[in-house]
């Protein structure tokens, strides 16, 4: 559905419909897994309760379409300032007078109906916001971003098991540990994506030196390589910064990793396993993943080197949508949308590999890279700064890719996350890079 003609009215809608129902029944399955009393819970000062991201859904559901696009009066007025992300931090939102989950489920199953009825009736075209649906697919991407922030929340939760997928498929063929990216220019960012976001316009040129990078993400072998060599208790290995934040916070080992009897261990949403070593690992800070590349020999991408490894078509010279084409992401591609609850092993989805080679850009893992988030030449912040010109600067790193809790609506080849660089709850894993200048090919 996501390559559905977009200039039929009626296939658009339908598109928008089938985006907005399948982020509602994650929506569902999410907060329907647990009673009412983990629902009000804050399981992790980092985290809000499930009941707040429910409500908080609704409440940006109503705002941008109800209001914005459908010139509607305000539902519930009195709660906006509850449900608004900038002005309660996370850590405060369990003192907040919330909905009660009942409640919280009502608003937002009213919000849903009337803007079912309103997609009905909209021309789709004539306004920045309804032109190619742009709002209704913002706000689809939104429901589906919280929802991989409950799904977040889920893994930090304690308590048994609520939440169940098949795995994921096994890894095909023997990889080359790195692939070549020759010298050259490639087009970055989009003008033609109609759901792209404001952070990932316009498209512009980048010429790139020469590069590898690795075929696939660093697994979890790999990296306990680096902490059986010492890499947690080597400063050389870390930035100044990086040191001092695994001083403080007394990092060993990925998040939710133990280890008995010579054995390492994970927590995966309530179940206790050991970790797989074929797996790419997951739950680093970028602090993490850059002295690990430092150990390595190598280093982070940047985001442009990432970016062209994944879009450019070195057979063509355009850049495409994703790394296997234009296509809509199929199971067959790539691990997205909570299909699985885990990454896929290293060299899993041939039929998803870039131009150039690489394998598992897209799902599994949110790859670190070595880029702040920044703006690109001629960004124009649309439809409201807080969603990427506030957070522009050295704080963030920018992630690329999605991980295995991304839905496809919210995943694209020039889709941009960032977070500060000592977050580890997210489904963040990376990939490595070296220079390659001079070399043959190049």
């Amino acid at each position: 559905m996501l390559n559905a003609d977009r200039t039929d009215p009626a296939v658009l809608r339908e598109l928008i419909a089938a985006e907005l129902l399948a982020a509602r029944e994650r929506t569902g399955l999410l907060t329907g897994a647990v009673d009412d009393a983990e629902l009000a819970a804050q399981h992790s000062p980092l985290m809000s309760p499930l009941v707040w991201d429910l409500a908080h859904i609704g409440n940006q559901e109503e705002l941008w379409l109800l209001r914005n696009v459908g010139g509607r009066d305000p539902m519930h007025p009195e709660i906006d300032p509850l449900y608004d992300a900038f002005e309660h931090p996370r850590a405060e939102r369990p003192s907040l007078p919330l909905l009660p989950p009942a409640e919280a489920r009502a608003y937002a199953h009213e919000v849903r109906g009337r803007v079912l009825d309103l997609l009905a009736a909209s021309p789709l075209e004539g306004a920045p916001l309804l032109d190619a649906g742009f709002a209704f697919g913002m706000i689809a991407q939104h429901e589906q971003q919280h929802d991989e922030t409950m799904l977040i929340t889920h893994q930090l939760r304690k308590g048994p098991a609520v939440l169940d997928a098949p795995p994921p498929p096994a890894a095909e063929g023997t990889l080359a540990p790195e692939v070549l990216v020759p010298a050259g220019p490639f087009t970055m960012g989009t003008d033609t994506e109609p759901w792209a976001l404001d952070n990932e316009r316009p498209a512009h040129r980048v010429d790139l030196p020469a590069f590898r990078l690795d075929t696939a993400p660093v697994s979890n072998a790999a990296y306990q390589a680096f902490i059986a060599d010492g890499g947690y208790r080597e400063p050389r290995w870390w930035t100044p910064a990086g040191w001092r934040h695994r001083m403080d916070a007394d990092l060993t080992a990925p998040l939710f990793w133990t280890q008995e009897g010579g054995q390492w261990l994970r927590r995966r949403f309530g179940h206790v396993e050991p970790v797989p070593p074929n797996e790419p690992v997951l739950h680093v800070s970028w602090y993490e993943a850059d002295a690990y590349a430092r150990w390595a020999g190598r280093r982070l991408p940047t985001e442009a080197e990432w970016e062209k490894a994944a879009r450019h078509d070195p057979a063509t010279g355009r850049s495409r949508r994703f790394p296997w084409g234009d296509g809509p992401p199929g199971p067959e591609h790539a691990n997205l949308g909570q299909r699985h609850l885990r990454p896929a092993p290293v060299g899993a989805y041939p039929e998803g590999e870039s131009p150039y080679g690489a394998r598992q850009l897209i799902g599994d893992v949110w790859e670190w890279t070595s880029s702040d988030l920044t703006a690109y030449p001629g960004f124009r912040a649309w439809p409201y700064r807080e969603y990427s010109e506030v957070f522009f600067g050295p704080e963030y790193k920018v992630l690329r890719g999605g991980s295995f809790a991304v839905a496809p609506v919210a995943c694209r080849g020039t889709f941009r996350n960032w977070d500060y660089p000592i977050r580890r709850q997210i489904f963040s894993g990376f990939r490595t890079a070296r220079d390659a200048e001079g070399e043959a090919g190049a």
